[in-house]
């Protein structure tokens, strides 16, 4: 349970934390975030979840007002606050309060709010099985700078979530205007096929995502031979075998797609060797191994 937040600079509880109604990320969503996984207390790869949002601050203008702000502390403290040894945390970034009738903000301070709390991951058989996926009705805008930024905008891929629910999935995987792939709903996506594997390029619509990055330095440090293609959607279904990639589920192999099944419908010997791989990197980076 979420005791404590970090809000504006200081930790307050839950029930006291208030954010004005007329801040530009609950009228426009015009903010950001990040979610990063919490292992034995320490928040896994934070200074690159953390690049990445001051990166997208730029993209919609309010960069300079965070550059003094010390983040990383922010979120050691709402850690720390909480409890949290086994969980996540969220940074919130919005434009702050400003004018109803404008959309474009002022130069003026964001607001700030920062989120630590329990986690519990898919079982163990989840993993086993894999995760069914639909193709989503939803679309990416490679041409978009928001298509490579956390935007607190992101009805889009709560929407395709929803109906992958709905529709007995766990995950719905979004194409661009072009019809290539450019990942699931909150995650981004591999396959493999002969030899290589393969993900998206970030020019299509893709998100750089921390666990993307991860994978593909595991990959070349193994000698696995990794690059960028331009998937379009009847390739993941000639797959030999496909997972997903994000902060929260890590590794999550792809077995079925509308339907119909990846490669053998079961978690393949490049997932598995990748899976055990990231969770030692894991370990590593979080436990001092």
């Amino acid at each position: 349970m979420i005791e404590k937040v970090y809000l504006n600079g200081q930790l307050v509880t839950h029930r006291r934390a208030a954010i004005s109604p007329f801040d530009h990320g609950f009228l426009y969503g015009y903010g950001l975030f990040e979610i990063v996984r919490v292992y034995h207390g320490i928040p896994f790869r934070l200074e690159r979840h953390l690049a990445r949002l001051r990166r997208s601050a730029e993209v919609l203008d309010f960069a300079a007002s965070l550059s003094p702000m010390d983040l990383e502390a922010a979120c050691m403290q709402t850690i720390q606050a909480n409890k949290v040894q086994q969980g996540m945390i969220r940074v919130t970034i919005s434009g702050g309060p400003g004018d109803l009738l404008t959309t474009s903000p002022a130069r003026r301070k964001p607001t700030v709010l920062v989120t630590a709390q329990p986690y519990q991951p898919p079982s163990s058989s989840v993993y086993r099985r894999g995760y069914k996926a639909i193709i989503s009705q939803f679309r990416r805008d490679s041409l978009s700078p928001l298509s490579q930024i956390l935007t607190t905008s992101a009805l889009s891929g709560y929407l395709a979530k929803q109906d992958a629910r709905e529709e007995g999935a766990d995950e719905a995987l979004i194409l661009n205007e072009r019809s290539l792939l450019t990942g699931g709903s909150a995650s981004g996506i591999f396959m493999v096929t002969g030899q290589m594997l393969l993900t998206p390029p970030l020019k299509n619509g893709v998100l750089p995502g921390v666990t993307r990055e991860a994978i593909l330095e595991i990959a070349s440090a193994l000698g696995i031979e990794a690059g960028e293609w331009a998937i379009k959607e009847k390739d993941i279904f000639q797959a030999q075998e496909s997972f997903l990639t994000s902060s929260l589920l890590e590794v999550m192999p792809l077995t079925q797609v509308s339907g119909q099944l990846i490669g053998t419908g079961k978690p393949g010997p490049v997932t598995r060797k990748l899976t055990a791989a990231y969770k030692k990197l894991v370990r590593k980076e979080t436990s001092g191994e």
